[in-house]
């Protein structure tokens, strides 16, 4: 009997240790690291996985067990955590080792997936590096194109064939396949037809690929890569919408476009996003918060007129577009107790001093909780016309100018419409000099 419980429990370790997979390797130079951290991916987020130290000689080590399914898997290594990761293939079956280099990236000596993986994508690097090369010295010669090209048709068909028994690679592989033309082309036909054709092997219903890095990197490159007038960014847009099918996946991509528009300060663009598409795809999925988001940007977007609200100028009740008292406005939302703020508003004040009273009025609108230290605070800024905004984030001027952060700045011309949203003080005077 008790050789028939020892046999059980060594069985079941045994299948215990067969059912945890490792991820192992190493980072260079071991004193920039000290812990990594292992997240499972998923098209809508990250979920903690394990992490391990890392040892003075830059070994590390973490442990899979059988509860965690095949996917993308991301190795966090610094902070910021969204900029200091890459992916991994994991397919449940294999242990995982790699090298990681802060010059060099990262490359695996056991995973045959990954291997594949990096492989193919060193291989294209290499391949598009000739193809320039070609094209920036002569781009003429019939014969060396086509052997160019040749190259890389076998290549991908080579690196396609390798990966029959590794599923998860080839599914990467064959969604990154380049335009290969079939005769010569001289640059600008090569150039129009790889935009044209940049789409046509991605896969925006992959589960697997939409929890990677890979479908956000190729709509990047294929919008901002491959555009640099507003018309030219309408049409990629456009393009990229009719691919993809789902709804919330194309919700999700063209939220992040906007973003990124947003963060170039290209009004245009972001708004013609939220007219075209964002805005009605939120409203059908009932998403209030990304509908808000997107049309108090728009509302208060360079070129339209700014929200109104009460003031009290000269001791009247008035509105900010009744004053008339100059020609530009600059609306400040501060508060009392933001230490940036106590560090800008005071160069604020040193600098409009030199304004003349016609040419600018400053409204500095006081986030507060209450009025305690707002009254403290503002004789020290006496050029400025002060208005307590209670209830702080929540304040609905605050909130219908989409504040976020503080000091917020806007910038409107006499008619009350907005004509610049300086970053910071230094663009505050900038934009002031101009």
């Amino acid at each position: 009997m008790m050789i028939k419980k020892l046999v059980v429990l060594v069985v079941f370790i045994c299948n215990l240790s067969w059912a945890q997979k490792t991820l192992n390797g190493t980072f260079m130079p071991p004193e920039e690291f000290t812990h990594v951290f292992l997240y499972q991916s998923t098209p809508r987020g990250a979920n903690y996985v394990n992490r391990s130290e890392v040892s003075s000689e830059g070994k590390f080590s973490i442990t899979i067990d059988s509860t965690y399914k095949k996917g993308i898997y991301k190795l966090v290594y610094a902070l910021p955590p969204e900029d200091n990761n890459f992916d991994i293939l994991y397919n449940g079956k294999d242990d995982i080792t790699l090298h990681f280099d802060l010059e060099k990236g990262v490359e695996y000596s056991q995973s045959k997936d990954n291997k594949l993986w990096s492989s193919y994508q060193n291989s294209m690097e290499a391949a598009n590096t000739t193809i320039n090369h070609f094209y920036s010295n002569d781009g003429e010669s019939s014969s060396t194109f086509t052997k160019i090209f040749n190259t890389l048709k076998d290549a991908q068909l080579a690196f396609e064939n390798a990966a029959k028994d590794s599923p998860m690679a080839l599914e990467f592989i064959k969604a990154n396949k380049p335009y290969i033309p079939t005769s010569y082309e001289d640059y600008n036909t090569y150039t129009t037809h790889v935009k044209t054709h940049f789409l046509d092997y991605l896969n925006f219903e992959s589960q697997l690929l939409l929890s990677s890095d890979f479908l956000t990197n190729k709509v990047f490159a294929f919008v901002f890569g491959m555009s640099n007038t507003n018309s030219d960014y309408k049409t990629q847009i456009d393009r990229l919408a009719k691919k993809i099918t789902t709804v919330e996946t194309r919700t999700a991509y063209l939220e992040m476009l906007w973003q990124e528009f947003v963060n170039q300060d290209n009004d245009a663009i972001a708004n013609y996003i939220t007219d075209t598409y964002l805005l009605d795809l939120a409203n059908s999925q009932n998403n209030t918060n990304l509908a808000t988001m997107i049309t108090t940007y728009k509302r208060t977007s360079k070129g339209s007129l700014a929200p109104n609200f009460d003031v009290v100028f000269n001791s009247k009740n008035t509105t900010l577009h009744d004053l008339n008292s100059a020609n530009k406005y600059l609306i400040v939302f501060w508060s009392s107790t933001c230490g940036h703020c106590l560090k800008e508003l005071p160069q604020l004040e040193t600098f409009v001093k030199d304004i003349p009273k016609n040419e600018l009025t400053v409204i500095a609108l006081g986030m507060e909780d209450d009025d305690e230290n707002w009254l403290e605070t503002i004789p020290k800024f006496p050029d400025f016309k002060h208005i307590l905004g209670l209830h702080k984030w929540d304040n609905p001027v605050a909130k219908s100018y989409g504040v976020t952060s503080t000091p917020t700045y806007f910038l409107l011309d006499q008619d009350k419409t907005i004509i610049a949203k300086p970053y910071d003080i230094n663009a505050v005077k900038d934009v002031l000099k101009q």
